[in-house]
């Protein structure tokens, strides 16, 4: 949610950054909107002076049955009645909120103007792409060795979603447990294990709703499947007052996920790479403005920490203006390189969303030395895709034989296994 009171002062920048994102200019209509609710706010206040100095005056007449009474308690009920009538004008007012909450994060200084993917920014790369012009992509990897299904998966479940079995089962829990430890033993997240199944405000205060209705699941009760990770670890700080001395507050957790895909029809139909059920580890820090750009850097470092270790070749890429999410003022996506298709496809993704979901969710912190609240900052980062890093492992570590190695930091967690090859059962 944006800042009203910034968008007043601040008009033409408003405007300048909406028109960035794709957006034309707003602020004539937010600020009429919103001086026609501060107006309305304002006459409440002022009958509700009156109704007090009137009714402490009638209740300093003696005489209940004089005329100077009844002339000042038909005042009182009419005052009543008014006050009665602008209270419901303004709580059936929700233009000026419908209009704000559909409208996405603005994008910081630093973040290149762009419309699409192809503008965005390359900052730094770790690895060297080794070109195969015959590596095979994970899907066919996955059912040669007869431990990727996605036929039987299809009968009970549908289209997009996979059973993976043996090894490479054995090779998921391995990363979510490797990915953890490296997480909370030396970038000293907390560990939580959160619900899958949230309320609407819920999601509404990460920004899912109600923009993106449609992107995720809901039950006959109206709960959501989480879409992230990221929703029930912000939530863990909604509506309350922060110590200071506490930010930042940084958690880890594994989920699963579950999306729609709605208006993915047609994308990367076959394989592992866009489910509507799949698991991640998510990372998320609650911290005050001064710390949040370098609380930004500290995840998205975290994240990439876990493909050097696995050896995967990777870049990092600042979005532009135009293919930031809604909630984002400024996001790193981490891609990974993947032979199989001759391409980086994105890993990670880490965002700061500077006090955007601290306003929708009122997660306040005080200051040292201030008895005045201010709004927190959050920041997300996957790290990583569990899904997309078993991706990466098949195509990159895949062999000649149609074995897979298995990365050297994962021969423990592994069991001492060091290749996986085809399920002779």
């Amino acid at each position: 949610m944006l800042d009203i009171k910034w968008i007043r002062e601040n008009k033409q920048e408003f405007d300048s950054l909406l028109t960035k994102r794709g957006i034309d200019p707003m602020s004539d209509k937010v600020t009429k909107l919103d001086e026609n609710k501060r107006q309305l706010t304002n006459l409440i206040q002022q009958f509700q002076h009156a109704r007090k100095k009137k009714s402490k005056i009638l209740g300093s007449i003696p005489n209940k049955f004089s005329k100077e009474f009844e002339e000042l308690k038909r005042d009182v009920d009419h005052i009543n009645e008014k006050l009665e009538e602008l209270e419901i004008k303004l709580e059936s007012n929700h233009q000026l909120n419908d209009m704000l909450e559909v409208l996405p994060n603005l994008p910081a200084s630093d973040v290149p103007y762009g419309t699409d993917e192809s503008m965005n920014k390359l900052i730094r790369t770790f690895g060297v792409p080794k070109p195969n012009p015959i590596a095979k992509q994970h899907f066919e990897l996955g059912e040669d060795l007869r431990m990727m299904d996605f036929v039987q998966t299809a009968k009970m479940s549908g289209s997009r979603f996979v059973t993976l079995k043996g090894d490479l089962a054995k090779l998921e829990r391995a990363l979510i447990n490797f990915m953890i430890d490296v997480h909370t033993k030396e970038f000293e997240f907390l560990e939580l294990s959160p619900p899958a199944l949230v309320r609407n405000t819920a999601m509404y205060n990460t920004g899912q709703l109600p923009k993106f209705t449609e992107d995720s699941f809901e039950t006959t009760n109206h709960y959501r499947l989480i879409p992230t990770g990221e929703v029930p670890l912000v939530n863990m700080v909604a509506d309350s007052i922060l110590a200071r001395e506490l930010l930042p507050i940084r958690y880890v957790a594994y989920t699963p996920c579950f999306r729609s895909e709605a208006g993915s029809h047609g994308k990367d139909t076959r394989g592992m790479v866009r489910l509507h059920q799949f698991g991640k580890v998510e990372l998320v820090t609650i911290t005050t403005e001064a710390e949040s750009e370098r609380e930004h850097e500290y995840i998205t470092n975290a994240a990439e920490e876990i493909l050097k270790r696995l050896e995967l070749p990777y870049r990092v890429m600042l979005l532009c203006t135009g293919d930031m999410g809604f909630t984002a003022k400024k996001t790193y996506d981490i891609e990974v390189w993947l032979p199989g298709q001759n391409q980086y496809r994105e890993i990670s993704s880490c965002s700061n969303c500077g006090d955007f979901q601290a306003r929708r969710m009122k997660a306040r912190y005080k200051e040292f030395g201030s008895n005045e609240t201010t709004f927190a900052h959050t920041i997300n980062g996957s790290a990583l895709a569990v899904g997309r890093t078993i991706i990466a492992i098949l195509e990159n570590y895949q062999n000649e034989d149609g074995s897979i190695t298995v990365p050297n930091i994962l021969v423990n967690y592994m069991g001492g296994l060091e290749k996986i090859c085809m399920d002779k059962g």
